[in-house]
Parts: structure tokens; C-alpha cells; sequence
């Protein structure tokens, strides 16, 4: 979603005349998009924010922006109040009071009036950056912002607000505009993106955008994520199955397979229930990867509750599995109520183990694709070698004097490892 929003923004500066610079000693505007979802993505933030006092003291003019979740929608005075040389604040997924800011001052220099221009930057198509025109294969498109579920243990709610969908035809739009720019693929973002368009009027679903979107002619590939597993309807999944376009790729979190703590982290279904679901992915969708979320050391989290989780990554076999340790986060239920009670070196050693599973998982998956033909949409080069992925998500790499940006190739697959592979085109 961050990727998302500062592209939007860099393409809204570029648009009002301003142009990207690496150095940010030679900058006169500086956004710094954060994330506080977990604690590290605080840290970092806010270390990031202090560097940049001395590019202030040494340039009073330089405009220095916060924005994204350290702010949140209702404001954050105490990060203002410890940082007074931010220059102007602007809630997540929100452009609009740094591109006001920047406008008042244009006017006062220019005696112009600049508001028109903001409105139309706000309102119009976008217009990708110019570093990624003609080189951006794969965007984002988010569809739903903020989230209304308040698990018990995450801070989106409290920082992006309640869920509201965008409106349909504006998704449209953009995504016939991003075709046009030579994007092949594009991912649909939301919290919860099974739960688009249940707050419209009209009340679109997913899948309807789904079959709208498949029909833009220049898009190869389509997919969403996140979903919810009460909110997986065998509908959505017979969309993904009829519609070449939308990948066989689904990411829906489990964040823990112990029912206990399911309950006390509110997610409002049980391990027998997700289990279900899966198996209910699987028959309908033959071919299809599926990527989950798990958190370890929940307030509570017992050994044998650990061990409920392992066992059910190991029978669910999933191709990908993002591991994270809990982190109490202020705001939410569980940094109130509930007591971090598992120690740092316990988490750490919890999500080692879980780790050492899924990467024996993910190779003993990706084995399966030695020596087959896969299709491949190559979005860039890394260290020399073409990179691109599969409908189902796996990164491959390959190695070509020819340019094979934007280029949707059969690929032989002659090495696989847990988190890539690695093959020659197929002639």
C-alpha cells in the first residue's frame, strides 16, 4: 500500500514541476512514508526522521513531509511535537496536504492560484513517474483502504482508519490508464480485499471487478491479496479458476493454529474452519499456490499452542509462509489488555523453527517444477540476470543478452532452490 501511495505522490510532485533526486542534501522536498506495523518499521522510521535534522538546519527552505502510519488518519501530535522540523504532516494513502502545502507556498512566491492544478492531479488518471514509464511492469491498485476487523493485536484500524472501498469506476480507470503505460500486471490491495465494495451502494464484489478487469486488453496478469478466511467465498475462488488473467495465488493468513489464541487475537474462526478452507482453495483451484501469515509469542503462546501451529504448517504445506514475531503495538487491544509475556529469545526461537519448516517446505515444492515449462512475465534485471515470476508467484531467473521487460515467456526450469528458481527461455 506505501509502494502504492508514494508512487502516486512522486507522479503528483513530477506533475507540478518538481524531478527525483537520489541526494538528499540536493532535494527541496523530502516525503518520508512510514509503516508502524511492527516495531521495527517504527524504529526505523523515526531513526530515518532524525537524519534528516541536519538537512533542515543547513537548508531552512527544504520542506520535509511525514506521512503514512506514523501519523494515521486521526493525527499523531506527540511524533510533531518530537520532530519540529517536520514541515507538514499527511495521513496515510492521503497526498493532498503536502501537495496544498507546497501549493500555498507556489502561490505566495507566484501570486498564482494553484488549487485548480492540485485538484486535477488529485482527481485526474494517474501518470506513472517518469523512472517507471516505460519500465514498470507490475503495479499496485488499491481498492480498499483501512480495515474495520480489529484483530486484537494489529494497529491498521487504529492507524488507517475504518474500511471504506474505492469506488468502482475510479479502479477502472486507473487500471485502463496504467495498461496504456505499459504495465502488464497489476495487484489489487486491500486489508481485508475479499470485503471490497460491501460499504458502496451499489455493492460490487471482487469478482465482478475481477471480470471487469480481466477485459482491459493490454493486461497479462491480475492479482489481490490480502484475504480473510471468513471472507473466501467459493464464488471468489471459481473467478480466480475461470479467468486466465487472475493468477492462481492466493495469501490468506492463519497467524496462529491454535484455537485459543485465534480467539484471543479475534480473528473469528477456528484451525479446522482454515484448514477447511484450504482444502476447499485446493479442489477448486488445482494448480494454485497459497501463501499465509503466522505470528509466534502471542501474549499467552504456550509451547504446546506453538506446537499447534507448527503442526498445521506442516500438514497445510503452504508455498510461502510470512513469519513474524509479536510486537505490541499502541493502540490495539493486546498492548492494553494483555500482558508480552513471552520472552524476545522464545519468539526468536519459535519463528527459527517455523522458518527452518517452511524453507524445507518451499523446497520440497519448488523441486516439483524441475526440468517443467512455466511462464514467466519478467518485470527487470538483478545483479545481470532477468528476473520475473509465475502466475503462481515464483521468482525465476534467467539469464538473456535480449531485453525481456514486459515480456511473457516460456521458461525451462533447471535449478530450484526455496525462495527461487532458475531456467533458460524456451526457443
Amino acid at each position: 500500500m506505501n509502494v502504492a501511495d508514494s508512487r502516486r505522490l512522486s507522479s503528483a510532485l513530477e506533475q507540478m514541476g518538481y524531478e527525483p533526486t537520489r541526494q538528499p542534501g540536493e532535494a527541496d522536498v523530502i516525503v518520508l512514508n512510514t509503516c508502524v506495523v511492527r516495531q521495527s518499521a517504527e524504529d526505523k522510521a523515526i531513526g530515518r526522521l532524525s537524519s534528516l535534522r541536519p538537512l533542515k538546519d543547513h537548508n531552512p527552505d527544504l520542506v520535509i513531509n511525514l506521512m503514512g502510519c506514523l501519523i494515521g488518519v486521526r493525527g499523531n501530535q506527540k511524533i510533531l511535537e518530537r520532530f519540529p522540523w517536520v514541515d507538514v504532516v499527511s495521513p496515510p494513502s492521503d497526498p493532498e496536504p503536502l501537495l496544498n502545502y507546497l501549493g500555498e507556498r507556489a502561490a505566495k512566491q507566484t501570486s498564482l492560484n494553484t488549487q485548480t492544478q492540485i485538484n486535477a492531479l488529485l482527481d485526474g488518471d494517474p501518470i506513472l513517474p517518469k523512472a517507471d514509464q516505460g519500465k514498470l511492469i507490475s503495479a499496485y491498485i488499491p481498492v480498499v483502504y483501512g480495515c474495520s476487523h480489529a484483530c486484537t493485536y494489529c494497529v491498521i484500524p487504529h492507524k488507517r482508519g475504518r474500511e471504506h472501498s474505492r469506488p468502482y469506476d475510479e479502479i477502472l480507470r486507473e487500471a485502463h490508464s496504467l495498461a496504456q503505460q505499459g504495465v502488464k500486471e497489476i495487484t489489487l490491495l486491500g486489508q481485508i480485499v475479499d470485503r471490497y465494495g460491501l460499504d458502496l451502494p451499489e455493492r460490487p464484489s471482487l469478482s465482478m471487478l475481477l471480470r471487469d478487469l480481466h477485459q482491459i486488453e493490454n493486461l497479462r496478469r491480475i492479482r489481490f491479496l490480502t484475504s480473510h478466511p471468513n471472507w473466501m467465498t467459493d464464488e471468489l475462488l471459481d473467478t480466480v479458476q475461470a479467468l486466465p488473467k487472475v493468477c492462481p495465488h492466493i495469501e490468506v493468513p492463519i497467524q496462529s493454529g491454535d484455537d485459543d489464541v485465534l480467539r484471543a487475537m479475534r480473528r473469528g474462526y477456528s484451525a479446522a474452519s482454515y484448514r477447511s478452507l484450504i482444502t476447499r482453495i485446493r479442489e477448486r483451484i488445482p494448480d494454485v499456490a497459497i501463501a499465509t501469515d503466522i505470528i509466534v509469542g502471542f501474549p499467552g503462546e504456550t509451547e504446546v499452542q506453538f506446537n499447534n501451529t507448527y503442526t498445521l504448517l506442516d500438514d497445510l504445506r503452504m508455498d510461502v509462509a510470512h513469519l513474524a514475531r509479536y510486537s505490541p503495538r499502541s493502540g490495539t487491544y493486546a498492548a492494553r489488555i494483555l500482558e508480552d509475556d513471552v520472552p524476545e529469545e522464545e519468539k526468536m526461537r519459535r519463528f527459527r523453527i517455523l522458518e527452518t519448516l517452511q524453507e524445507e517446505i518451499a523446497t520440497e515444492i519448488n523441486a516439483q517444477l524441475l526440468g517443467k515449462t512455466v511462464s514467466v512475465l519478467f518485470e527487470g534485471q538483478k545483479r545481470g540476470r532477468w528476473r520475473g515470476r509465475t502466475p503462481t508467484n515464483k521468482l525465476v531467473f534467467v539469464d538473456s543478452p535480449e531485453s525481456l521487460l514486459g515480456q511473457e515467456r516460456d521458461v525451462q526450469i533447471e535449478w530450484t532452490g526455496p525462495w527461487s528458481l532458475i531456467g533458460s527461455l524456451v526457443a
